[in-house]
């Protein structure tokens, strides 16, 4: 069914079939790559008048349906008779609260991602120059209990200063301008992830960036008009350095 024949059928507006089908995209995506495995984690998209579209409790993310995706306010209440959001609806409406500029959030368990924070390895280090560039750095949350407030609370002060983050044992958020963006920089911190995974096997201990490097780096990121937030020139809730 195309998104005509979806508007027609549904009653939804363009907008909300777009984002409906993509959701159902960026699912498949983050399944095929590993990045969500059976029903972990949640993927949702704000519409313009402020509600938001999100995967329902316990659906598998790489076989999603448009017709099946739950639609809930800022509170994370139904606002038609579709299905129930996922229990851990308030990360993504911590993440809009703290920026309204974003209009994505996915929330996934990339396994590299994840095992760094587990073996306490930090990935707001800096040591790849094309993500100091890009994202800037990868901060990890302390532990919080999944699907309590506990979660929500754990990154809201970082989130406001970083598009990207780690949530320790547990697995990352990002936030895009649309869902494309925010899978481009999940990828984006799965691939780092893997490369430092790579290079701790092979040496163990790994030196960052000189000072000087870093500094010319975020210079060049300016001079590029790149203007993501990021933990390296704004640490809200982190520490610049392990």
């Amino acid at each position: 069914m195309n998104l005509q024949e979806m508007t027609e059928q549904y009653g939804w507006t363009d907008e909300e079939a777009r984002l409906r089908n993509a959701i159902c995209e960026i699912g498949k995506l983050c399944y095929q790559k590993n990045f969500i495995v059976g029903a972990d984690g949640n993927l949702s998209a704000l519409l313009s008048d402020g509600t938001m579209l999100i995967t329902p409790k316990g659906a598998m993310k790489g076989f999603l349906s448009p017709r099946k995706l739950a639609h809930v306010d800022m509170k994370g209440e139904r606002v038609d008779d579709g299905p129930e959001c996922s229990s851990e609806v308030g990360i993504h409406i911590v993440c809009y609260e703290e920026r309204p500029e974003m209009k994505a959030v996915l929330h996934c368990h990339p396994p590299h991602c994840v095992a760094m924070t587990i073996a306490g390895i930090d990935l707001q280090v800096p040591i790849i120059p094309e993500i100091v560039v890009t994202i800037g750095g990868i901060p990890t949350t302390p532990y919080a209990t999944p699907g309590t407030d506990e979660l929500p609370d754990s990154i809201r002060e970082v989130v406001r200063c970083s598009d990207t983050l780690v949530m320790k044992n547990h697995g990352s958020v990002t936030l895009g301008t649309n869902l494309l963006d925010a899978f481009k920089k999940l990828d984006m911190i799965e691939h780092t992830a893997r490369i430092l995974w790579l290079a701790h096997a092979v040496r163990g201990g790994i030196d960052p960036l000189p000072d000087e490097a870093v500094q010319k780096l975020l210079e060049t990121r300016h001079a590029l008009g790149l203007s993501m937030k990021n933990t390296l020139e704004t640490p809200c809730g982190v520490d610049k350095k392990p």
